[in-house]
């Protein structure tokens, strides 16, 4: 439901905060009190387009916030995660707007927003029917949507959507194959081509790590001889080699230990000093012995480096890409070379999936099919009392030629008004006061299925005597029993049938035309039905209260 709307500075309204109740509401007031206000604020908020010429005079912006509590957000909440919006947290939907002189904004939750999600959201909040306009029910999708909820139809509809889905994931896997397998000689051949110089370089991770060490050693080869033998001289059996000079420190160390013990920690120090330097000495004596100048070792590795360059420069930046690109070649040779194998296997996958779609299809139009006659008759049973006494009305199923997201069928609703006429779509009815109480009588018979939170009537009940006003406010005031309904009327039999009753009427502030909202009760909402009535009579006064006092 709508817990509350804020508007400020929209045409004639400075500021305005409504907490509406439960139940049905009735808004009166004169003509051109203001109330069109109200109803554009609603639209506003579920993303009716806007522009500067709302703005209240004087003023640089107006700005119009709703908050809802929903208690099934589970629809809307799929909208706002894949908009990567914030979702209505325990139930609470904020919607705001702003109007400005040179853009509009609109956020949901205090998250900036499209105005296409903001009408898709809007969708799942408000039904609105206006004499000239409504929002939803004329909508194929929709009368699709209210049709399954009536037939109470959630386990077969989700049933058919993910057997839909997955066909449509067969399908695309199989069409894709079919085009990829239309790949040319010359496609094939420029793939094995890819793949042979790759395996023929016969790289392995190792050598492609070590290769531009192995070629700069090679390279340098003379020149790293001619410093390490002089280095392993200097460390051992050179003349004033290091290692004869600490086996002479270590044996002056022992002679210190004989006439002072204390000296004899240095001992084990200089011995591992010793043994790491021997260490040293036999390894730099060994590398030395492995540099020799070796022309063709050197010319191999520049070979296998240009080679390296090549494949990195052609398939990938390092070792890891270059091996990356060969398994995809090989699996699209893979995939090319067995194409006819491969392509009947995805042929098989696309009919056994078609196949459980066409289960699922015929499981859910089964259930459509029983629930439609089911739910004309109880629009019907409506409408008959709202004055429709010789109407026709059918649901129809068309079977598609192809499964759809939504089944293997459309879904219209089709009306016929008076007896001897044709039905005709619901979309195509021009009446709108027929439009209206069509509308009313659908929305009665789906009350019990029908999740949109909040009707909202805008002066519906036009065009219609008082027998049939009353049982208009009799509609809607049982629609309010499971909905939040807002009714603006011109017709007392209507409000006096509201649970609450509001007025909205324009007063003069420091020189300024604005309008208000209030709830009326009692001897006050006793005085506006009798301006309703047109007569202030005590007659008027005494058929005010009984129109509040009889029960409906």
């Amino acid at each position: 439901m709508l817990t509350l709307l804020k508007i400020q500075n929209l045409a004639l309204v400075d500021e305005l905060l409504w907490e509406p109740k439960e139940g049905f509401l009735g808004i009166t007031g004169e003509t051109g009190a203001g109330k069109s206000v109200i109803m554009g604020g609603i639209s506003l908020v579920l993303g009716e387009r806007a522009d500067k010429s709302l703005i209240r005079s004087g003023e640089s912006q107006c700005c119009i916030e709703a908050i809802f509590h929903l208690n099934k957000p589970q629809q809307v909440n799929r909208l706002l995660d894949e908009a990567g919006v914030p979702l209505c947290e325990e139930g609470g939907l904020i919607i705001r707007r702003v109007i400005t002189q040179t853009g509009n904004k609109q956020f949901i939750n205090s998250t900036p927003v499209t105005l296409h999600l903001l009408r898709s959201i809007g969708t799942w909040l408000v039904d609105m029917h206006r004499p000239d306009a409504h929002r939803s029910l004329v909508s194929q999708e929709r009368q699709m949507d209210l049709l399954d909820a009536f037939a109470e139809a959630d386990t077969p509809l989700l049933q058919y959507r993910q057997a839909y889905q997955d066909w449509q994931t067969a399908h695309k896997a199989f069409v894709q194959a079919q085009e990829s397998g239309m790949a040319s000689e010359r496609e094939l051949d420029f793939l094995r081509h890819q793949v042979q110089e790759i395996e023929s370089a016969a790289f392995t991770e190792e050598e492609a790590s070590q290769l531009e060490t192995r070629w700069q050693r090679a390279r340098n080869a003379s020149r790293l001889r001619d410093t390490a033998l002089p280095m392993a001289q200097s460390l051992d059996g050179g003349q004033d080699a290091l290692i004869d000079k600490l086996h002479q420190v270590i044996r002056q160390a022992r002679d210190l230990e004989r006439l002072d013990a204390g000296c004899g920690r240095w001992i084990e120090g200089l011995e591992e000093a010793l043994n790491c330097l021997e260490d040293i000495a036999a390894e730099v004596q060994d590398y030395a012995e492995t540099l020799e100048s070796d022309p063709e070792e050197l010319a191999r590795l520049e070979n296998r480096i240009a080679l390296l360059d090549t494949l990195k420069r052609k398939y990938g930046a390092d070792f890891q890409a270059i091996t990356q690109h060969l398994e995809d070649c090989r699996s699209k040779l893979d995939a090319l070379d067995n194409r006819e194998e491969h392509l009947q296997h995805l042929a098989d996958e696309e009919t056994k999936k078609r196949d459980v779609l066409a289960q699922a299809a015929t499981t859910l139009s089964a259930a459509r099919s029983k629930a439609a006659p089911k739910l004309a008759a109880d629009f019907l049973r409506h409408a008959t009392q709202l004055g429709f006494r010789q109407s026709l009305f059918d649901v129809r199923l068309t079977p598609q030629d192809t499964p759809g997201p939504h089944g293997a069928e459309s879904i219209e609703f089709f009306f016929g008004p008076n007896p001897g006429e044709p039905l005709k779509p619901l979309r195509h009815i021009a009446s709108s006061g027929e439009l209206a109480r069509v509308m009313l009588a659908l929305k009665s018979a789906l009350a019990g299925q029908d999740d949109t939170p909040l009707l909202v009537f805008d002066e519906i009940d036009a065009n219609v005597g008082g027998e049939i006003a009353r049982a208009v406010g009799i509609k809607m005031r049982e629609l309010g029993k499971k909905h939040q309904v807002i009714a603006i009327t011109h017709f007392p039999q209507v409000a006096a049938l509201a649970d609450f009753h509001y007025l909205i009427s324009k007063v003069q502030e420091a020189g300024r035309t604005v309008s208000q909202l209030r709830r009326i009760d009692g001897d006050a909402r006793v005085s506006e039905l009798v301006r309703m009535l047109g007569t202030s009579s005590e007659s008027a006064e005494a058929h005010a209260r009984e129109l509040l006092s009889t029960p409906s």
